[in-house]
């Protein structure tokens, strides 16, 4: 396999995978591309993304452009006289410029089966909607949202347990595999890219707080779905209110329970802690209050009772 000029361009922990597989292959890594740092913890100290903090590390090369907008940046990025860039969840929308200057163009790893699910959260909302499987897409890009014509699919099955980090973290593998064997054939001139269906285009809107509450208006197996692809952000919470005022409760697992006591949405119609919801019902096995470490329901109730009977907001 010829060793190739290649920029990486990536922010998040799904994307080191992928650079770390290019690096073992023996490309040479000429720069990293990754979103600025930004303030986070307690401090409110600033944080490289994962891709930088990685690549800083065994000494690439980064740099944080805000945006695209300066031409410095343009042609610094072209000044690199790449083979190719490789595009993992960067973060940034790249200007035609940018596209068009590597040899092979800029090519995107998407966690998707295009064109179904293009768009900022991808691996959330095929666990939300109920999917059967979805799997990593890689494209040569072009100037739309996830719209390139594709080099490659692999699908993966999401199964009952399936939540969002480990779908996260089989999806990243999987790109992470397939990338150095697909790059290799583009540049052999052995595989093309083909142009996504017209059909089956449907948007992963990005994440938002206003789902984090749950409605139990909703069918049990909607709120079990939310609770595993929702889960480390934006979290999914419901309102008590105890002896201490109210509480914002987080739900960290549950499953749904068929043959539960009748009751009204959002009544606790078994121990411990069954909610009717509008079909079904739904057991919360492990929750969170404010200021404090998951834990298992029974010895949460112990500590902050929750009564059958009880209708939570």
């Amino acid at each position: 396999m010829t060793a190739l000029k290649l920029a990486f361009m990536g922010s998040p922990d799904f994307a080191t995978p992928v650079l770390a597989s290019l690096i073992d292959a023996g490309h040479e890594i000429a720069c990293v591309y990754a979103q600025p740092p930004r303030p986070a913890g307690r401090g409110h100290k600033e944080r490289p993304a994962p891709v930088h903090a990685y690549a800083a590390e065994i000494g690439i090369d980064v740099r944080t452009p805000a945006n695209f907008k300066n031409l410095d940046d343009i042609q610094a990025f072209v000044d690199l006289e790449l083979d190719a860039a490789v595009v993992v969840a960067y973060g940034l929308i790249l200007p035609p410029a940018l596209l068009s200057a590597p040899r092979l163009g800029c090519i995107n790893v998407h966690a998707s089966l295009l064109p179904r699910w293009r768009g900022a959260a991808p691996i959330q909302r095929a666990i939300l909607a109920d999917d059967e499987k979805t799997g990593v897409s890689i494209m040569a890009m072009d100037e739309g949202l996830d719209t390139g014509a594709v080099y490659a699919v692999e699908d993966v099955l999401i199964g009952a347990e399936t939540t969002a980090t480990t779908l996260h973290d089989e999806l990243s593998a999987l790109g992470a595999k397939m990338m150095p064997t697909v790059l290799a054939d583009i540049d052999a001139g052995t595989l093309e890219a083909r142009p996504q269906s017209v059909e089956g285009v449907i948007y992963a809107n990005k994440l938002s707080r206003d789902e984090s509450r749950i409605d139990w208006r909703a069918p049990a197996a909607q709120i079990e779905r939310a609770v595993r692809a929702l889960n480390p952000w934006p979290g999914v919470w419901f309102e008590y209110s105890g002896t201490d005022g109210p509480a914002r409760i987080k739900v960290l697992d549950g499953n749904v329970v068929a043959d539960a006591p009748a009751g009204s949405p959002g009544t606790v119609v078994a121990e411990p802690l069954v909610i009717a919801c509008a079909a079904d019902a739904f057991r919360v096995e492990r929750l969170q209050r404010p200021g404090k470490g998951p834990m298992e329901a029974e010895p949460f109730l112990r500590g902050f009772p929750i009564a059958p009977g009880r209708r939570l907001d």
